[in-house]
């Protein structure tokens, strides 16, 4: 008999985790689009600055050749980590709203 509302409850469950993971990965593709953006953008209106020579690279190739992979597996450690937590978080409010064990309704009438 609680069969359907348990169905029902992981329905919603999963929809909310879903929902709430979509908003995470729509905030981190644009801090991605953001720094994507930025560096043509500093090639052009500062070009003195993106030609400034940093440890024998100019500033536009040490970020594009070796800080752009450290950034983008840093995004990704962040999102894995969040999305976890997510998860994690979620679970925990679903199992502390629902009652635990089939004589759960038993032990609250007495």
């Amino acid at each position: 008999m609680n069969e359907p509302n348990a169905a029902v409850d992981q329905d919603a469950l999963l929809r909310r985790v879903m929902q709430k993971q979509a908003a995470l990965s729509i905030r981190i593709a644009c801090i991605f689009i953001v720094l994507l953006i930025a560096l043509p953008l500093i090639n052009l209106y500062a070009s003195d600055l993106a030609a400034t020579n940093v440890a024998g690279f100019t500033l536009t190739w040490l970020i594009l050749g070796v800080l752009f992979y450290p950034l983008t597996w840093i995004l990704s450690g962040y999102f894995v980590k969040q999305s976890d937590a997510i998860e994690k978080d979620l679970l925990s409010e679903a199992k502390a709203e629902t009652p635990q064990g089939p004589n759960a309704d038993e032990g609250a009438k007495e």
